[in-house]
């Protein structure tokens, strides 16, 4: 299986990815709760909310201490093993540095192409994993619209990108 997918085109730098090594990625999204949690409004009351529960149980419950170095590791070998993934194609997309002109984003699939506005072809999601496997059955990955409105049913057998 390969899992080397170009972006080509209208593009300053073709850029050549790689699913494969997606699952060390930080940027990562856990596809399992990323659809179903409530996105945050801002970062500023995102952190005042933690540290306002934080202290909140402090007052209550008492200090506890924090996880260990080696049970927080387990915990991020199980979830990489068994977690469905995906990555948002952004950072990719504006490293490429498509041309000024450009507007739209092809995605080459087996069977067909679907052409998507370049601005929404930032913000698709890349998913490269299901449940801890790669996506060798109609893989290298799928794609699926930030809203997830087509989950159940996502772009498959994507080849490459190519910027127009």
């Amino acid at each position: 299986m390969d899992t080397i997918m170009p972006i080509k085109g209208k593009v300053k730098f073709p850029i050549t990815l790689d699913a494969g090594v997606w699952i060390f990625d930080d940027r990562r999204i856990d596809l399992n709760t990323y659809f179903t949690e409530k996105q945050k409004e801002s970062k500023d009351s995102e952190e005042f909310t933690v540290v306002s529960k934080h202290w909140d149980r402090v007052i209550k419950e008492g200090a506890v201490s924090p996880p260990t170095l080696k049970s927080e590791r387990q915990f991020e070998k199980v979830k990489i093993l068994t977690g469905t993934f995906g990555i948002i194609f952004e950072p990719f997309l504006k490293n490429a540095e498509p041309a000024k002109d450009a507007t739209k984003l092809v995605i080459e699939t087996i069977t067909e192409e679907i052409d998507l506005p370049l601005e929404e072809g930032y913000k698709i999601i890349v998913q490269f994993s299901k449940d801890g496997k790669p996506m060798i059955e109609n893989g290298p990955v799928h794609i699926l619209y930030p809203d997830g409105s087509n989950r159940e049913n996502p772009i498959k057998n994507v080849k490459a990108f190519r910027v127009e």
